[in-house]
């Protein structure tokens, strides 16, 4: 369409507001810009007045592709009205977790699997956040030194959360977290299953083996919240296939799209620097034999959501979807 698509995003909270920034920052060819919540107002988002519309059935006429923001579950806004979105001719582009693991829906990180986008039969998955760094940086080691073995500690920014995340941070109030956030880490983000793991580190067990292509990778993760406003840190340990070599992990990373490492032993990315950065950064290599550890920090609401969705955009408007 050489006079631009007809996008829709659907959520005008922290994620909706990055997805706004991020079409526009990366020039996302655009005929119409639409955004929907559960009400109308007015809203700025990205220093940009909207007439923000209700998130019905109707609103989807016309659309060519609709980012949903990630409110999850029976009553989100995915769940209700991602097919009524597709039946209306729409392309979905989900950043919640409803539709990640169906078999017939692709789950995509465009650095590792962007062919997988164009297997789509009207939806597409957006990964966790913290999965999405992860797997950028496991996609380059993966292919030269083969994955045996990841075992993750995530330290997440209350901006996970959404905006209660961040009034608890910033003021104590609400309920977003089960203790305190302010000066305390919380290893708890998500319900706790039968088997002792929360949800946010089921989802980064299950969604890296779908976007890696590895079903019997063994992943272990611990998932922390941590006072930070925006950012999530993981500290990563692997064990490959082949032996590795510095020399051989630093290469890998350096050419990895999506990956800025400097190089600096005494370097390493922060939250605090990389805010505001859509890429992911990695610092503290170490390698003996088969093992890799590492130290990776991205923005969560734009590569481990917003960017990222866009990045899907793009690769099926490429496509010519």
């Amino acid at each position: 369409m050489s006079e631009g698509y007809t996008v829709a995003v659907v959520g005008a909270g922290l994620v909706g507001e990055r997805l706004v920034a991020e079409l526009r920052r990366r020039n996302f060819p655009l005929k119409e810009l639409r955004v929907l919540a559960r009400s109308a107002r007015t809203a700025v988002l990205d220093g940009e007045t909207f007439e923000v519309g209700v998130a019905e059935p109707e609103a989807f006429e016309g659309v060519d592709i609709a980012l949903f923001a990630g409110t999850e579950g029976e009553k989100g806004a995915a769940v209700q009205l991602a097919r009524e979105a597709t039946a209306r001719g729409a392309i979905v582009i989900d950043n919640g977790s409803d539709f990640r693991l169906e078999p017939d829906v692709p789950l995509v990180v465009p650095e590792v699997n962007a062919d997988a986008a164009r297997e789509h039969d009207g939806i597409v998955a957006n990964g966790n956040c913290s999965t999405i760094q992860m797997v950028v940086t496991l996609a380059p080691i993966a292919r030269q030194f083969g994955l045996k073995k990841v075992v993750v500690s995530t330290y997440q920014a209350v901006s996970g959360a959404g905006r209660s995340g961040v009034e608890a941070l910033e003021n104590g109030q609400g309920d977003a977290f089960p203790k305190p956030i302010a000066g305390n880490a919380i290893p708890l983000i998500g319900g706790i299953g039968e088997d002792g793991y929360t949800s946010e580190e089921r989802k980064m067990k299950l969604e890296s083996r779908k976007i890696l292509g590895l079903p019997d990778l063994e992943v272990h993760a611990t998932a922390v919240r941590i006072p930070v406003h925006t950012g999530h840190s993981e500290s990563i340990y692997i064990e490959t296939e082949k032996e590795a070599t510095l020399e051989g992990v630093l290469k890998a990373l350096r050419s990895a799209p999506g990956v800025t490492f400097s190089g600096d032993a005494n370097d390493f990315p922060t939250p605090l620097e990389t805010a505001g950065e859509p890429g992911v950064f990695v610092g503290r290599v170490r390698v003996s034999g088969n093992a890799i550890e590492y130290w990776c920090v991205s923005d969560n609401l734009l590569k481990g959501a917003a960017t990222n969705a866009v990045q899907i955009a793009e690769t099926l408007v490429g496509a010519k979807v």
